[in-house]
């Protein structure tokens, strides 16, 4: 990953489509559900681990560009829950692949600033990755450029189940016998696993499946969500750029009425 200095483009779509956005308007926090390297390997007759690596690639160049760009937080959906039911062999692959990229990008993610955080239920990880991982957080946790959060062994609604018990346990710990205590949404948001992060304004899908497989789903109450055909290792930096710009087209009204434009008086 090369260091987040000025963007250039490598072509011209790129310089069209770098020329079109508004540097200004660019969401806060863009969610990615990394999906199709499957896909794209069979496409090509090659086994699914080329599908991986090739995703890899291409996770380097969205962390890069967004860096560049100075968005404040990145998600990457690279690990769920769901995935513990795939081959053995595919498993044990992903985990390798996840150790080799921090050997090699780490040094340069801290170089640049970048604050990695990982979010799931980091603790069923294996041994070597949870130590890994933690090595990582902890050589950039004192970084304040972009948030780079990883989501790993993840689940939305196991998200929301162990937030709930944590404010549980937050109550018997305090031992106030309120009767009457209550939840609202704030308390909600600072159990979760994103606690820090502001909510996605912006959720990208890749491969044109159209969920959202249970990710973020307290954070993404109001995000725009951006679906593309392109499997995720073909998602370039101008692909990025499209789904930006379609992000500034967008009106968001939050539940409420678009505001009408004033008549100019004489």
């Amino acid at each position: 990953m090369k260091a987040p200095q000025q963007l250039e483009p490598s072509n011209k779509e790129e310089a069209r489509l770098l020329e079109e956005l508004d540097r200004k308007r660019l969401p806060e926090h863009v969610a990615v559900i990394m999906d199709g390297n499957g896909r794209w390997a069979q496409r090509r007759h090659l086994p699914r681990i080329a599908g991986h690596r090739a995703g890899v690639r291409a996770a380097r160049g969205i962390i890069e560009t967004c860096a560049r760009l100075s968005i404040p937080a990145l998600t990457l959906y690279a690990f769920s829950m769901e995935n513990w039911r795939r081959p053995r062999a595919e498993i044990d692959f992903l985990m390798r692949l996840l150790r080799e990229y921090l050997r090699k990008e780490l040094p340069v993610i801290h170089k640049n600033n970048i604050r990695l955080v990982v979010i799931g239920r980091g603790d069923q990880l294996p041994q070597a990755v949870r130590e890994d991982l933690d090595r990582g957080m902890d050589l950039t946790s004192k970084n304040t450029g972009m948030k780079l959060a990883v989501a790993l062994n993840y689940g939305g609604r196991a998200e929301l189940v162990d937030a709930f018990n944590a404010i549980l346990e937050s109550v018997r710990h305090n031992g106030n016998g309120q009767e009457s205590f209550r939840v609202d949404e704030e308390t909600v948001s600072q159990h979760l696993y994103t606690v820090g992060l502001p909510d996605p304004d912006l959720l990208i899908r890749t491969s044109g499946e159209m969920r959202v497989s249970n990710f973020l789903l307290w954070q993404i109450a109001y995000a725009e969500i951006y679906v593309t055909e392109t499997l995720w290792p073909d998602f370039s930096r101008a692909e990025l750029y499209k789904a930006l710009l379609e992000f500034q087209r967008r009106e968001r009204r939050y539940g409420g009425l678009a505001q009408k434009p004033q008549r100019e008086t004489a």
